[in-house]
């Protein structure tokens, strides 16, 4: 009774003189289907190739890592896919989830700008990466499969995955950066409640690992260095497969029930969005909430500004080349093209452990080559800055990672401020800080300190990238 009193809980009126205007989550259906925005792209984007003939990834290339729907999923030009009736009772559990208006964020920048957020943080794991871990498990239940293995950062995804094995029976191994291994104790035992097995990335148990070690013992891991671990274990051994928490087509697909509901709801309220921000590391959560709207603005309904935030740490939007490489640091999977800042480059142990990735997701570069978003960088100390005036007036604690979307709400809302204009942000809150607190109280302590992006360590890394095209 608890949960569905929290699920039906009414977004706060649009404009205060329409006194009766209300909509909330009772009246909103959980998608029946995941958006595929590459069907509406006029310029489809590069394939993925095999590492080592750069000639285009196979079925049979893929078919160790990944279950056949998932490989179909990720190669698919269909506009929809249908989402199997289990995976929609496993989504009750939490969606649809609340779309809030942040009054008293607005009240406190005294902007005209009306500001909204989707909450994902009221799923099982706290985060929005339930939306494609659930699925994700479930095909490869369907395929027999036994075993999963997968690497986290700020161990979301590995929470997530965690628990969508405990409800589907399947056995789960996590490899968590070690920075945010020792960052985020929480949430290794959260994992580990679940059922998972956890090892601090890079591991001794990998040679990927144990290489990585031996060139640098105190290394802070990354998220390339971990996919590395995961991936070399799934594809040497035939009963398990690996699953992916960010960046791959399927991945983001999955997330777009974030932005199907999100659509459905600010129709019910009457609004439209002038501006949409996200936080961007791999890029599921921002393509979830984006990918619908930008279908929308395509069929000339909406015409919003849609900008990516990313860590002035790791900005591979922003600072990145947009090249084939591989996904990981070892070179093991298919080389994508993506805004990369090279598979070697390993950034600075930010409080925001799930934007530390080299690379963004090739559909989000794609979109951003063709000019359809737009990205900024935000340093770590304005983001927790913002991060406190959102817990003090709308009282959520959020996870570091969109503390950079709601830095950049607040960066859009003083602008508002200033020219007078009340524009509509939707902002993507994707998760919880609940298991953060530790960089919370760094923050308050005035112990948190901008860390640096090396333009010559990108530099480095870039010149190790492979050269399949010209």
């Amino acid at each position: 009774m608890a949960q569905s009193l929290f699920l039906i809980t009414p977004i706060i009126p649009v404009r205060s003189s329409l006194q009766a205007q209300r909509a909330d989550s009772k009246g909103i259906e959980i998608p029946r289907q995941w958006y595929n925005l590459i069907a509406d792209l006029p310029v489809k984007p590069p394939p993925p190739l095999h590492p080592k003939t750069f000639k285009p990834a196979t079925t049979a290339d893929l078919s160790p890592l990944f279950p056949d729907e998932l490989i179909k999923q990720e190669a698919t030009n269909d506009r929809f896919v249908d989402i199997p009736e289990e995976v929609i009772d496993v989504y009750r559990l939490w969606r649809p989830t609340p779309l809030i208006r942040a009054k008293r964020l607005e009240k406190l920048l005294d902007t005209p700008a009306r500001i909204y957020y989707k909450y994902e943080g009221v799923s099982p794991a706290g985060s929005h990466k339930p939306n494609t871990a659930v699925p994700q498990v479930w095909y490869n239940a369907q395929q027999g499969v036994k075993n999963v293995v997968t690497e986290t950062g700020a161990g979301q995804w590995g929470s997530s995955l965690a628990f969508a094995c405990s409800l589907f029976g399947l056995n789960c191994e996590v490899w968590q950066v070690r920075a945010s291994y020792d960052q985020k104790p929480y949430r290794k035992l959260m994992m580990q409640t679940w059922g998972a097995k956890v090892h601090p990335s890079p591991s001794s148990i990998t040679e990927a690992g144990r290489s990585i070690l031996d060139k640098d013992p105190s290394t802070p891991g990354s998220l390339g260095i971990a996919i590395s671990e995961a991936v070399e274990v799934a594809a040497t051994n035939a009963d398990t497969k690996y699953c992916l928490g960010s960046v791959l087509n399927h991945v983001l697909l999955h997330q777009t029930v974030i932005g199907e509901e999100c659509i459905k709801q600010m129709e019910a309220i009457g609004e439209t969005p002038d501006v949409i921000i996200g936080c961007t590391g791999g890029g599921s959560n921002f393509a979830g909430l984006a990918f619908p709207f930008i279908r929308e603005k395509f069929n000339g309904k909406i015409n919003p500004v849609i900008r990516a935030v990313e860590p002035t740490a790791c900005p591979s939007l922003t600072k990145g080349v947009y090249a084939y490489d591989y996904g990981d640091t070892a070179g093991l999977t298919p080389l994508m093209k993506m805004h990369t800042l090279g598979h070697d480059f390993v950034p600075d142990p930010i409080h925001a452990g799930g934007l530390r990735y080299h690379g963004m997701a090739p559909l989000i570069s794609h979109v951003y080559e063709l000019g359809y978003m737009e990205a900024i960088s935000i340093p770590q100390k304005e983001c927790f800055e913002g991060a406190i005036q959102f817990a003090r007036s709308e009282g959520l604690i959020p996870a570091p990672e969109p503390t950079h979307a709601i830095a950049a709400t607040i960066r859009e809302a003083l602008r508002c401020r200033e020219t007078g204009e009340s524009k509509v942000i939707l902002m993507a809150m994707c998760g919880h800080g609940h298991f953060d607190l530790p960089a919370y109280e760094k923050y308050l302590q005035g112990g948190l300190v901008d860390l640096s992006f090396s333009e010559e360590q990108m530099q480095a890394s870039l010149a190790n990238i492979p050269r399949p095209v010209s």
